[in-house]
């Protein structure tokens, strides 16, 4: 019901922003013709035109989660059962436990006009994730044996997309987009990693899922944009999806995601405009097993995956208008989390922060 009533709120907030009467007459590039850079495919271009970007994005986790209530690593290890006990060498109990993870990821994308009401993108990622962890000695009890860190990198998963006006193209301040996009499974679903276990041993398994690279699936991306501006006001609001096709060659798929974001902008100047945004996300647990994965961790656990989200971002979006720097673009967001609804003992997110360029020609 919670994020039922913020999804509603988020396209709200974004339909119902007032207009404010402002007129205008450069046709220099404007910093509020493009949404928060944190939302992906929400504008089309001219036939012919094209446009490159890069974007930057780290995610920060700290701290463990169960629902809406924290735990320390001593709670998880002595009463947060393993799903794997009885399996040779598996305690009855989480005896290895997360306590923080950071996720950067690198994304490289090129739009092209392909007519004024399609344009086609394409996006590759490049991930880097590194998670340490406490390894407690085998049994029950608080004594812990020691600690160690995990990482991946390598390209992720690739997208392509065709975003297509649903408005008559009348408006340059206003435009109304269907995104429908697939995702290709180019990321690893098989990195592996010198772990502790909690027996003193240190093997090289497979990681976990939260640590892969890809889903292993191809991926239906479908979206809605709106988005418009008046004088010095900008808003707009999103609905999108991520919705897996079949299991991967591992035997299990990754949640469906949905997704829902809502924004107002203010133009300080015609080249710099601040953004605030809510953001509410709903993420379903992982289906299927890979039994290559199993191991004393919550992130073993298919079941410990997903959730209820909300977001609070904030952004600053800049642009050139003379010169050399004309048309290029330099916008930031930070993400705040609001509420938290976690499926399973979970590392909980603590902020996120996207940084990006673009350039369209």
């Amino acid at each position: 019901m919670y994020l039922k009533t913020c999804l509603g709120a988020a396209i709200a907030v974004a339909l119902c922003a007032p207009a404010y009467a402002h007129e205008d007459e450069e046709k220099s590039p404007r910093a509020m013709e493009h949404a928060p850079i944190g939302v992906m495919g929400d504008h089309r271009h001219k036939k012919g035109e094209w446009m490159a970007s890069y974007r930057f994005m780290r995610m920060d986790m700290d701290g463990v989660r169960d629902g809406t209530d924290s735990l320390t690593p001593d709670q998880v290890a002595t009463s947060v059962p393993n799903r794997f006990f009885g399996n040779p060498g598996q305690p009855p109990t989480l005896r290895v436990v997360p306590t923080q993870m950071t996720m950067d990821m690198h994304m490289l994308g090129g739009m092209y006009g392909l007519s004024d009401r399609v344009t086609l993108m394409g996006m590759v990622n490049f991930l880097s994730n590194d998670m340490d962890h406490i390894t407690y000695m085998g049994g029950m009890g608080t004594n812990v044996l020691g600690g160690f860190s995990t990482s991946s990198e390598g390209i992720g998963d690739t997208s392509v997309t065709a975003i297509i006006g649903l408005d008559d193209g009348s408006r340059a301040e206003r435009q109304i987009n269907l995104n429908l996009g697939l995702s290709l499974p180019t990321g690893s679903i098989e990195e592996t990693a010198q772990i502790l276990t909690p027996m003193g041993m240190t093997p090289s398994p497979r990681m976990p899922y939260a640590m892969q690279l890809g889903s292993g699936t191809f991926d239906v991306k479908p979206a809605l944009t709106y988005q418009e501006r008046s004088g010095r006001l900008g808003w707009g609001a999103q609905a999108s999806a991520v919705i897996r096709l079949d299991e991967n060659d591992e035997g299990y798929t990754l949640g469906d995601r949905f997704a829902a974001t809502g924004w107002i902008a203010y133009e300080v100047e015609s080249w710099i405009s601040l953004s605030a945004r809510l953001k509410a996300s709903s993420i379903g647990q992982i289906e299927g097993m890979d039994p290559a994965i199993m191991a004393p961790v919550q992130t073993a656990d298919p079941d410990n995956y997903g959730g209820e989200i909300v977001e609070a971002l904030f952004g600053v979006n800049l642009v050139g208008q003379e010169g050399a720097l004309s048309g290029h673009r330099l916008a930031a967001e930070v993400g705040l989390p609001l509420y938290r609804d976690l499926n399973g003992p979970q590392l909980e997110t603590d902020a996120t922060f996207t940084i990006g360029w673009q350039k369209a020609w």
